[in-house]
């Protein structure tokens, strides 16, 4: 048997919706699926781990890593840079690995335009008030802050148009299983079938 190589998974969701709790089960649950681990100028916060939540970057490196064409797409968000390292996107796939990027839509243009085989998942909550509750059940954030990230979340969502999978994130065990269900079709699709199985499929067509 070969190896096929893995796909790569966009996975975005507003604030709140559930995003990084279902990757972390999904992490726990597929032995093959990995998750990029991205650039930051930002500081480390304590219980961090370099190289585990990101990779913390001095400013001066990550803006040669930008002209250098390191990375598969980069931002700037609140005075941070935040970027992906292509060269290891590309190895993890390579070695059969499928791969989920946790970005925002602006980064998942990015990325579609450079890899347009990648396939993408938007994560949306049951309703606007379930969203609300997440937000304000958190008890971190102010009632203006709270009502910010509303503003920010209706942006986020009205671009759910440009992927490829929607999961309603209603019930936790639900959408894990919608999400499972998205990533073993892509095993099973002709392309990848193909590069695991061509010795298979020579000898069943073979006299």
């Amino acid at each position: 048997m070969s190896q096929a190589t893995g796909t790569l998974y966009i996975v975005s969701a507003p604030s709140g919706a559930g995003k990084t709790s279902l990757v972390k089960a999904l992490i726990e649950q597929i032995d093959s699926l990995r998750v990029s681990v991205s650039h930051t100028t930002r500081a480390m916060r304590p219980g961090e781990v370099d190289g585990v939540n990101y990779h913390f970057t001095r400013r001066e490196r990550f803006l040669e890593q930008v002209g250098q064409g390191d990375f598969l797409e980069h931002a700037e968000v609140f005075g941070n840079l935040y970027g992906t390292s292509q060269s290891t996107v590309e190895q993890t796939l390579a070695e059969g690995h499928d791969l989920i990027l946790e970005i925002d839509w602006q980064g998942a243009q990015q990325v579609r335009r450079a890899l347009p085989q990648a396939r993408s998942i938007f994560i949306l909550p049951p309703s606007s008030s379930a969203l609300q509750d997440r937000l304000s059940n958190r008890g971190q954030d102010s009632d203006d802050v709270i009502a910010g990230r509303m503003a920010q979340a209706v942006e986020e969502m009205s671009h759910y148009v440009e992927y490829d999978f929607i999961v309603i994130n209603d019930d936790f065990h639900t959408a894990l299983d919608d999400l499972k269900a998205i990533l073993r079709s892509g095993r099973l699709t002709l392309a990848h079938q193909q590069d695991l199985h061509r010795h298979l499929l020579t000898g069943l067509l073979s006299d």
